[in-house]
């Protein structure tokens, strides 16, 4: 705000809460230019949600006490974060290999949002509902993580997985889903298995079959999932 507003928005606080005018004109001068260095920076009003006035009688209304300019310039700040917050920048159209226009780009983006202009960009993320038409084959198209040639390749060197992959398939439980009772191999983990032998040596590596009661279990919780 440029004086002259600053001004406005003092006779403003005066006409709801009188005991912040100045009579004296040496007084009046300073409490401007002190509302003035607070709330240079502040606008009087935005296009979107920002508006000094409101701000003013709130706070009249709320607080026993007359109301300063920081007061003013905290509720800005906190109204400039709060529409930062809710604003995901969008790519700009400059050239990326400019980085001051980029950067200028976004900067002007940010500042129109904060002041009203515009609205802030939200993220763009996955949201709740019914998913679009064709996705399903939209992902079936783009195909796994892992492609299946790669996956076969893989196969020799982690016997474990290739195991449980070709029980799924077959439509055989997950064995990895449950956690298991005998050699306390957490979910997801292969079972285990003590190499070298003896009661001392303590040292495991992993086994290709897993124990057969994580066997059990995995067969339960399968049952336990499908509908009745």
């Amino acid at each position: 705000m440029d004086r002259r507003e600053v001004a406005a928005v003092l006779t403003y606080v005066g006409r709801l809460d009188p005991r912040t005018i100045r009579t004296d004109a040496g007084e009046a001068r300073d409490q401007l230019a002190m509302w003035h260095e607070l709330l240079a920076d502040v606008p009087m009003t935005t296009g979107q949600g920002w508006d000094v006035r409101d701000v003013v009688r709130k706070r009249v209304v709320a607080s026993p006490y007359p109301i300063l300019p920081a007061d003013v310039a905290r509720e800005w700040n906190a109204h400039y974060r709060d529409r930062l917050g809710r604003h995901t920048d969008p790519t700009p159209t400059a050239d990326p290999d400019d980085p001051r226009a980029w950067r200028a780009e976004l900067v002007a983006t940010r500042d129109a949002v904060v002041t009203g202009r515009i609205a802030p960009t939200p993220h763009r993320g996955v949201t709740t509902g019914e998913p679009q038409p064709g996705l399903k084959k939209m992902l079936k198209a783009v195909g796994t993580y892992v492609p299946d040639a790669v996956r076969a390749e893989l196969a020799p060197f982690r016997p474990a997985r290739a195991a449980r992959e070709a029980a799924i398939a077959a439509g055989g439980p997950d064995i990895f889903s449950v956690p298991c009772e005998r050699c306390s191999a957490p979910q997801g983990e292969p079972c285990r298995e003590r190499s070298g032998g003896g009661v001392r040596n303590r040292n495991t590596k992993p086994r290709i079959e897993p124990h057969p009661v994580r066997v059990d279990d995995a067969l339960a919780a399968q049952a336990q999932a499908l509908p009745a």
